[in-house]
């Protein structure tokens, strides 16, 4: 099991992504706090311990038992120049059987916002569900108010679906999500929906 979280890598043009490690403990703990304003519009409520030890190593765990498992892919984004933690994406909840589906979310921290560093990323998650685990749809969902998610998200080849009502906890309260979908065959025409 340790030695596939270890294995497991993607690399891109600019980033390398691999399973977290013990050792981005310092790293992860400090872009964390340093972005917790930005990010917090937009997440679940941080536990009291989120940027524990014991948390961190809880997640470097359930990293490496989702990856060896089949049901997550959790990785962190390292800019590949000077290996610098930019961030982290997930693909969660894989789906087998007739599905074949999985769900997409993502995080960046403040100071790598908005330089196409996750949309890098995007697509290298994309490409190795589509090519290598025969994944059929990626799905993902934001705040309809998150334009810049929204954008990224439309950019990166994910086609507006709808709403869902009460969809997820952020920052203590249920709201509502616009659904998006990234489809491996898919022939459905653009749609920008409320996105300049």
């Amino acid at each position: 099991m340790i030695g596939l979280r270890r294995r497991f890598r993607l690399d891109s043009e600019r980033l390398v992504l691999r399973a977290p490690a013990h050792a981005d403990f310092t790293e992860w703990t400090s872009l964390r706090a340093q972005s917790q304003d930005f990010l917090r519009p937009w997440e679940p409520s941080w536990a009291s311990d989120h940027l524990s030890r014991k948390a961190f190593t809880n997640r470097v765990y359930w990293a490496g038992r989702s990856i060896s498992g089949g049901t997550a892919i959790p990785v962190f984004l390292f800019r590949r120049d000077d290996e610098r933690l930019l961030g982290a994406i997930t693909l969660d909840n894989i789906r087998r059987g007739p599905a074949q589906a999985a769900t997409l979310g993502y995080w960046i921290g403040q100071p790598f916002a908005r330089q196409g560093y996750m949309r890098e990323a995007i697509g290298a998650v994309v490409h190795h569900a589509f090519e290598r685990m025969d994944i059929s749809r990626v799905e993902a969902a934001c705040l309809p108010e998150n334009v810049a998610s929204r954008g990224l998200l439309e950019r990166s080849g994910f086609k507006y679906e709808g709403v869902a009502q009460s969809y997820l906890q952020i920052n203590g309260r249920w709201r509502t999500h616009v659904l998006y979908a990234s489809l491996r065959m898919d022939r459905r025409g653009r749609t920008q929906v409320g996105v300049d």
